[in-house]
């Protein structure tokens, strides 16, 4: 039987082979220095706000403030004005209603933070009696607990608890709102926003200048997820604090509680946090309604009803309305950048940390889209996948 003869391969499929060849080695190579290239920036970034985060405040605070009135900017110049005029007429709107609440509000809340510290050692002990008031005998049928005993952990607690309030508030105090933050803050970060805020629309099409071509349209996409997350809770969620908390306020004072503006207003704005807020809100309300109004239960039950009444608010009309389901933000992890950015950058790091954890939370979900579209994640097995642990019951079949 004659052998097939052998035939050389042809000259122009190999050059076509080594030329793809080529140019594979060299796409992998532009990639991964554009890796390094991106990973540099983000650790220089880092740096950068280590070393600068004690006078990055009013800066950090006028970007955030340029992005959170920037479609009230564009609203203007669809209606007719210029992008000066807007922003002229937006900071001075701004700057006279933070005027009228420093004139109006800052004296009460001052008043109220001096009198409430005043007497939160009073309050504290008067408290503790009322807990440990109840019949002794009762307790120790009951719970197995010695009056005595009781009283005792409750003031160590109590210390505890005061000592570690009073040095949360002396740490943020020292990190960032220091008598010259303050004056920084509300002299520079209206210019800050100003001149942001002009020139807003120009600084976004200038950084998308600088995307690399070939993946524009994957960086915008990427852009848009983020400014979509962080738009939702900025804005929403800022929003949605100032509502909380003026409602809170209201409330509070209808219900004739002491201190009433202040715990409504510290409620609503830690409101960011998820049910912190609330929760130590109705702590603080309670425990105060408790020493003032024993031993009528019904303005007890009335104060705590001002908290039950606005979650029910927050949750089934402010929250859709004005948040929505477009933020994507566990909580978890927004509680967890939160702590790591505070731990990390101070003050300057809170007011980081929400647009840092939805670009986080952004990109992480693009790569594992990614991955699931890779041949690292499909391979080329046919097999049927495993059983999930729901499956492997008796009798069960895997599912192909």
């Amino acid at each position: 039987m004659a052998k097939a003869p052998h035939r050389a391969p042809d000259q122009g499929s190999i050059e076509a082979a080594a030329e793809a060849a080529a140019a594979g080695e060299a796409a992998s190579l532009a990639f991964r220095r554009q890796i390094f290239f991106w990973l540099g920036t983000a650790v220089f970034l880092a740096l950068f706000l280590y070393v600068f985060s004690s006078i990055l405040l009013p800066f950090v605070a006028g970007m955030v403030l340029a992005y959170f009135l920037d479609p009230v900017a564009d609203r203007l110049q669809r209606l007719g004005l210029s992008r000066l005029m807007a922003t002229v007429v937006i900071l001075i709107a701004f700057i006279v209603v933070l005027v009228l609440a420093f004139v109006i509000l800052v004296p009460v809340l001052a008043t109220q933070m001096a009198d409430f510290a005043g007497k939160l050692p009073e309050y504290l002990t008067r408290l503790q009696a009322l807990i440990t008031s109840f019949d002794p005998q009762w307790l120790e049928q009951r719970f197995g607990v010695n009056a005595a005993s009781l009283r005792d952990g409750l003031n160590s607690l109590l210390t505890s608890g005061f000592g570690l309030l009073t040095t949360v508030f002396t740490s943020i105090w020292s990190s960032g709102v220091a008598l010259v933050s303050v004056v920084s803050l509300f002299v520079v970060t209206p210019v800050v926003a100003f001149y942001m805020l002009l020139d807003w629309d120009r600084m976004v099409a200038e950084v998308d200048s600088w995307v690399p071509r070939d993946y524009v349209e994957t960086v915008r996409a990427i852009a848009r997820d983020i400014n979509t997350a962080t738009a939702g809770f900025v804005r929403g969620q800022g929003t949605l604090c100032l509502v909380l908390g003026a409602m809170y306020a209201t409330g509070l004072t209808l219900t004739g509680l002491n201190f009433a503006i202040l715990i409504g207003l510290f409620a609503g704005l830690i409101s960011f946090i998820p049910y912190v807020g609330s929760l130590t809100g109705l702590v603080l309300a309670v425990g105060v309604a408790f020493v003032q109004f024993w031993p009528d239960w019904t303005m007890v039950l009335a104060v705590a009803c001002v908290f039950f009444v606005g979650q029910f608010i927050e949750g089934n009309i402010l929250q859709p309305r004005l948040v929505g389901k477009s933020v994507g933000l566990h909580p978890v992890w927004l509680m967890f950048a939160l702590f790591a950015f505070g731990a990390l950058f101070g003050f300057v790091g809170l007011l980081i940390a929400v647009p840092a954890s939805a670009a986080v939370a952004v990109l992480v979900r693009f790569a594992i889209a990614r991955y699931l579209e890779s041949p690292l994640y499909k391979g080329h097995v046919t097999e049927p996948a495993p059983p999930l642990p729901a499956d492997r019951r008796r009798g069960a079949k895997p599912r192909g």
